[in-house]
């Protein structure tokens, strides 16, 4: 029988639906990001120097977008069940990472000025601590001792990340370009391969 059963407690949703929503949330997001790029006007290499700022951002984002997507397929790959509480939180994500093609394109735009870079971290910082929370919520569904919690670990990588973020909002008061060398750490940072979830997820099925 069930654990969830045998507990008394109904086994939950499937994950199947928010899985492909949020991959097809995610696809429209790189969509609109390519859309956001311009084509020079002239056929020189030197016509793409005024772009070259717009490429670094959408370069920038693009990574960000795919570690989020990496990351929360991952997440959902050792998870049994979601809530109505999971996808709720699982929409708040959605929202913020959604908010990269503007901030992207606004940062990019203006030469990685000081108010657009602010503005691009908040929407990192927020996309993080959105992580965070259904993370947690995740977490709480499966239980303190499942395949996720033990995938997690320390989560140092989860914890200093915001940090990262809040220095380098704070730093474009004084030069947005340190603000610009923490974001591109962060990412840096996170494509890092971690193979603690394959690692469980392959013991656990062969266990």
């Amino acid at each position: 029988m069930d654990a969830s059963k045998r507990q008394g407690r109904r086994p939950g949703m499937g994950k199947g639906r928010l899985e492909a929503f949020s991959d097809g949330v995610v696809a429209i997001i790189i969509t609109i990001m390519v859309l956001e790029l311009k084509v020079p006007h002239g056929s020189s290499p030197a016509a793409l120097a005024p772009l070259l700022p717009v490429l670094l951002s959408y370069v920038l984002s693009f990574v960000y977008v795919g570690i989020y997507w990496n990351n929360h397929h991952h997440m959902l790959a050792v998870c049994r069940r979601v809530s109505g509480g999971v996808l709720w939180a699982n929409l708040h994500l959605l929202f913020w990472l959604s908010l990269f093609p503007f901030a992207t394109a606004w940062m990019g735009e203006n030469h990685f000025a000081a108010a657009p870079t602010a503005a691009y971290g908040v929407v990192l910082l927020m996309a993080a601590v959105a992580y965070w929370l259904l993370q947690r919520m995740l977490v709480r569904l499966q239980g303190e001792d499942s395949l996720l919690m033990r995938a997690i670990g320390s989560d140092w990588k989860g914890k200093l990340s915001p940090v990262l973020y809040a220095l380098g909002i704070a730093s474009t008061v004084w030069a947005a370009w340190i603000a610009q060398a923490l974001y591109a750490a962060v990412a840096v940072m996170w494509l890092v391969p971690d193979r603690r979830i394959e690692g469980l997820v392959g013991s656990d099925q062969n266990g």
